[in-house]
């Protein structure tokens, strides 16, 4: 991919509910058909991800989150030591980018996208009404900042102070 390009790369594993927004939003991505903006659906990420990674200027993580503020969380992210493991799979966003740092002097500019879920523990390839609508919240940023050629952090939430 040439220079300034962006991966998308949207993990989970679709037949366990809203674990299969990762994937939802590679393909939702790859329908918009952007220039120099490449989406991928794995069902885990692995060590050999580094290598795909290094190619890239800005890459988008994206997975359910269990626990985070609906629709979606961004943050930046930075390398980060993989914890240790029997197996070199299922690894951390942030190992795979201290891996393609190491192993292939490149450090991508690199986001973490954690859409909201609450359906986990069935075994059903379709998510819930609550995701899918987070899932529509989360392509319409992703739309416009891959469009701007830049994501950014939203602006800290002031607490919201009642009138008498």
């Amino acid at each position: 991919m040439a220079d300034g390009a962006t991966l998308v790369l949207g993990w989970g594993n679709p037949s366990r509910g809203d674990d299969g927004l990762g994937p939802a939003f590679a393909d939702g991505v790859a329908a918009l058909a952007l220039p120099a903006v490449e989406a991928e659906a794995p069902y885990q990420l692995e060590v050999e991800y580094a290598a795909e990674v290094a190619r890239y200027a800005r890459v988008l993580f994206v997975d359910a989150d269990r626990a985070g503020p609906a629709p979606f969380r961004i943050e930046r992210l930075a390398p980060a030591a993989a914890a240790p493991s029997f197996s070199s799979h299922s690894v951390a966003p942030g190992a795979v980018l201290a891996l393609a740092r190491d192993l292939f002097g490149a450090l991508p500019e690199a986001w973490l996208l954690g859409i909201r879920g609450y359906e986990f523990d069935d075994f059903r390839e379709e998510l819930s009404a609550e995701a899918r609508a987070n899932l529509e919240a989360a392509l319409g940023y992703a739309r416009a900042a891959l469009a701007a050629g830049h994501f950014e952090e939203p602006a800290a939430r002031l607490p919201v102070r009642s009138t008498p």
